[in-house]
């Protein structure tokens, strides 16, 4: 891996909810992380849902496991099964945008997709994109659209 301003190993982290949008992104963080020679960190974020009390949520329900499934099927979808090296999973509680933030302290880029589930499909950014671009502490790569990264040779 090669080395980031600071000295530290570089990475790219990139946010992932299962979204088409999140699978795009997943695609131009392993790009980055290839040309860069950087660790791949793809990121999911959960959090109990604030509308429901303790007696509504199901005692077996395991948010940090159903975030797993999510992060290693969009992984199958995006990238199949060649890995690039250096890629891990990371499953974190809390809101998406300030586990993105915490996550990519340090990374030579965070990447997100423009929306991901939930919100209202004529926005140009979601909330978390529009956050995190707001207050990332590194470079922020938002992907639009379906347009994949190019082909390496």
């Amino acid at each position: 891996m090669a080395a980031g301003a600071d000295g530290g190993e570089r990475r790219i982290v990139v946010g992932v909810d299962g979204s088409r949008h999140s699978q795009n992104a997943l695609l131009w963080a392993a790009h980055f992380a290839t040309i860069f020679g950087a660790q791949l960190d793809v990121v999911g974020a959960w959090e109990y849902p604030q509308s429901f009390g303790w007696a509504a949520i199901a005692p077996e329900w395991d948010p940090a496991k159903d975030t797993e499934k999510v992060l290693e099927d969009t992984v199958r979808a995006a990238i199949g099964d060649r890995r690039p090296a250096g890629m891990q999973l990371l499953i974190r509680e809390g809101g998406a945008a300030k586990v993105l933030l915490d996550a990519s302290a340090g990374a030579t880029i965070l990447v997100v997709g423009s929306r991901g589930h939930g919100g209202f499909a004529g926005l140009l950014l979601g909330s978390v994109s529009a956050n995190v671009a707001e207050h990332a502490q590194c470079p922020v790569f938002i992907v639009h659209g379906d347009e994949t990264p190019p082909q390496r040779a």
